[in-house]
C-alpha cells in the first residue's frame, strides 16, 4: 500500500481533490508546485515544496521518500507557445519518471499515474464506444494534445519491471469550482455569447469532479510492476453519454443564466476556428474581450462537434472503479454551489 505519494498539480481542481482524499485515509503526501496553496496548510499528513517540474533537482528533493507518483502538472490551453508546452508537459514528465528511476535519489516509487488526456487520440474523428487508442502524434497546431502525447508514450515506455505506470485520461472535468468549462460556459451564457457546434447535438461524455477524483486514487492503488492496468492507458468518464446540448443547458440552469446559444454549424465552425487560432494574437485586447484564448479554434470545434463516449468497462476490470456520482447528482451539486457562492 503507497503510504508517501507525490502529487504534481496539486493547486489544480482535480489535484487538490486528491490530495484531500489521500490524506483523508491517512498518506503521507507531497506537493510540489509553483506556488503555495493556502486551503492545503491546513490539511494534515500534507507537505507543499515549491519548485517547477522542468527543475531535475526540485523533482528529486520533492520524490524523496515517495513511493507512488500522481502526475497532473501541465501546461493546458488551445494556443499558447510550442516550446512552454513542450517544456513543461514533456521534459516535466521526463524528469518524474527520473526520479523515480534514479535509485541514489528514490529507489521506493513503484507506482506511477500519469494523468493524460482523452485529446492525445483524437484525429477529427467521432469516438463512439472505444477503449482508449494510442496516442496520436504530428499536430502542428494543437500543441497541448501534441505535447500530452508525446508525455503519455514517454510514460508507458517507462513501465517495467521495477516501476508500474498507468495513464489516466479524464473526459471533460467540471463540477463546483471548476473555473474551465463551467467558468467559460457560464461567463459565456451571461454575456450573450454561448454557441453550440453543430447546435449541440453530438453525444458526449462527462466527467463528475469527484469522479475523476476517485479514478486517480484508485488508479494509484490498482498499478504496480506487473499489474493487469501497468503499461495501459484508460479514458475516465461517467458512462452517460448526452447530447452536449443538454449538458450545458443543464450548468446554465445551475447557474441561473439564461441558455440562449448559436447553432453553428461543425464546417464552418472549423473555417472560424482556423481563422480565429491564427488572428487572435493580434488582436487588441478590446476585440479579445479580456480572454486569453480564443472562443474556438479548428480542434476544439471538432471535438464539440463530433460524439466522444468512450467504453466504461476497461477502468471496471483493472482499476476496479466506477462513478459514483451521477450527472444528474452532480448537476444538483453545482446548482448548490452556486446558491452558496452568490
Amino acid at each position: 500500500m503507497t503510504v508517501r505519494v507525490l502529487v504534481t498539480g496539486a493547486s489544480s481542481l482535480i489535484g487538490e481533490g486528491v490530495v484531500r482524499s489521500l490524506a483523508a485515509r491517512g498518506e503521507e503526501v507531497v506537493c510540489l508546485q509553483r506556488s503555495p496553496v493556502d486551503a492545503l496548510a491546513a490539511l494534515d499528513g500534507v507537505e507543499q515544496q515549491l519548485g517547477d517540474i522542468r527543475d531535475q533537482a526540485a523533482v528529486d528533493r520533492a520524490a524523496q521518500g515517495c513511493n507512488g507518483v500522481i502526475h497532473l502538472a501541465a501546461k493546458v490551453g488551445v494556443v499558447g507557445d510550442r516550446n512552454d508546452f513542450l517544456s513543461i508537459n514533456v521534459e516535466g514528465t521526463r524528469n518524474l519518471l527520473a526520479a523515480a528511476a534514479n535509485s541514489s535519489t528514490n529507489s521506493a516509487i513503484t507506482r506511477f499515474v500519469h494523468v493524460s488526456s482523452p485529446s492525445v487520440a483524437h484525429g477529427g474523428e467521432a469516438i463512439m464506444g472505444d477503449a482508449a487508442t494510442p496516442p496520436v502524434t504530428g499536430r502542428t497546431r494543437a500543441w497541448y494534445a501534441e505535447s500530452k502525447a508525446i508525455a503519455e508514450s514517454i510514460a508507458v515506455e517507462a513501465n517495467g519491471p521495477h516501476l508500474g505506470v498507468v495513464v489516466i485520461r479524464p473526459h471533460l472535468v467540471w463540477g463546483p469550482g471548476d473555473t474551465q468549462l463551467v467558468g467559460r460556459i457560464v461567463e459565456r451564457a451571461r454575456q450573450g455569447r454561448l454557441a453550440l457546434v453543430g447546435g449541440g447535438r453530438a453525444l458526449v461524455d462527462t466527467t463528475y469532479i469527484d469522479n475523476a477524483v476517485s479514478a486517480l486514487v484508485a488508479a494509484l492503488d490498482a498499478v504496480s510492476p506487473g499489474a493487469a492496468c501497468a503499461g495501459r492507458a484508460y479514458v475516465i468518464a461517467n458512462g452517460e453519454p448526452r447530447p452536449i446540448r443538454d449538458l450545458v443547458a443543464g450548468i446554465c440552469d445551475a447557474a441561473g443564466v439564461p441558455f440562449e446559444p448559436r447553432d453553428v454549424p461543425l464546417g464552418a465552425a472549423r473555417t472560424i476556428g482556423s481563422l480565429l487560432e491564427r488572428a487572435w494574437p493580434k488582436l487588441p485586447d478590446r476585440l479579445r474581450q479580456g480572454e486569453v484564448e480564443p472562443p474556438l479554434t479548428r480542434f476544439v470545434a471538432e471535438q464539440l462537434g463530433t460524439a466522444h463516449w468512450f467504453d466504461p468497462r476497461p477502468p471496471g476490470l483493472d482499476l476496479d472503479w466506477e462513478p459514483t456520482v451521477s450527472i444528474d447528482e452532480g448537476l444538483e451539486r453545482l446548482a448548490t454551489w452556486f446558491r452558496e457562492i452568490s
